[in-house]
């Protein structure tokens, strides 16, 4: 049973419509990518996983259920606009926030103190959140989105103000929550962590779904536009093969846009006639390239 489904799911502020019939599941264990512009619909359509608005038509089930205020306690949260109070301590408040979700006191602590030092940072549990860097403070806001230890997990640009390093932390640990069951929502505008993190995508333009499905699949459905050739030596006339659009000359070999696949065939022949190919690549389509194409091409 999926954790997370969202059926023809519909939500209008006067004669606007924010959300027009979203589907969507997001299965036990898994990360999901929810993309679009701004003004796409997803934090709407966040706002109703969360029960902070309810749609004007369709459901959203949690593990079969309709939503009810005894559910809450399932829900994690980290929004893109970060809420915890800069002159209250760590401590205090996510201790607080987790007490709201139905954990026990003792238990909240308990969990607090685990995920600081899991994040290597224990002396923060007296720390007002002003006395944080920018970072960390992010890294206070996503402890309490899951000290609760929540089932269904929503993710706002998480990694927004991170360093490189604490990027990859933040990463490690979603993948941690996914392989330990916790369903994740996960929106951002940054492709290449969706590719690493997401098996399966929505993208939303101006509320209604473009683009739907398991990304691999999804690929296959766009054209391969890019060649990557190493040589030996230099490849000569590639500019002048029919179907190529660029040429990009490489430290290691050239990086070539075409128009359509044959292309690919007349530039290895091209290739092997000069010399040894030492490597030879049809790209496949990167998720923001898809992203591009599929937004531009519902604003046609």
């Amino acid at each position: 049973m999926e954790a997370l489904k969202l059926e023809r799911v519909v939500k209008q502020y006067g004669d606007k419509t924010a959300v027009n019939g979203i589907n969507l599941k997001v299965e036990q264990g898994e990360i999901y990518g929810l993309l679009g512009a701004n003004g796409a619909g997803k934090t709407t359509t966040m706002r109703m996983v969360l029960g902070l608005i309810y749609p004007d038509e369709g459901k959203i089930l949690y593990n079969g259920k309709e939503f009810s205020n005894e559910l809450q306690h399932l829900m994690g949260y980290l929004p893109e606009e970060r809420g915890l109070y800069p002159k209250v301590k760590v401590s205090d408040q996510i201790i607080y926030l987790a007490r709201l979700r139905g954990m026990a006191a003792g238990d909240a602590e308990k969990s607090l103190r685990y995920w600081l030092d899991r994040f290597e940072v224990p002396e923060y549990y007296n720390k007002k959140i002003e006395e944080l860097s920018k970072g960390n403070q992010q890294k206070m806001g996503f402890i309490a989105a899951v000290v609760h230890k929540p089932k269904i997990l929503v993710l706002d640009e998480a990694f927004s103000g991170l360093d490189p390093v604490n990027v990859e932390l933040l990463k490690d640990t979603v993948k941690e929550l996914r392989d330990q069951g916790t369903s994740i929502l996960f929106s951002t505008h940054r492709m290449e962590h969706v590719e690493e993190l997401c098996r399966h995508i929505t993208i939303l333009d101006r509320s209604n779904t473009v683009v739907q499905g398991d990304i691999r699949e999804i690929k296959k459905g766009y054209p391969r536009e890019e060649v990557i050739l190493r040589t030996a030596g230099e490849v000569a006339g590639l500019e002048g093969i029919a179907g190529v659009t660029a040429v990009q000359r490489q430290e290691r070999g050239y990086a070539i846009s075409i128009s359509e696949i044959g292309a690919a065939q007349r530039i290895l022949q091209q290739a092997v006639l000069a010399g040894e190919v030492e490597h030879f690549e049809i790209k496949e389509p990167t998720l923001n390239q898809i992203f591009i194409r599929a937004v531009g091409e519902s604003n046609e």
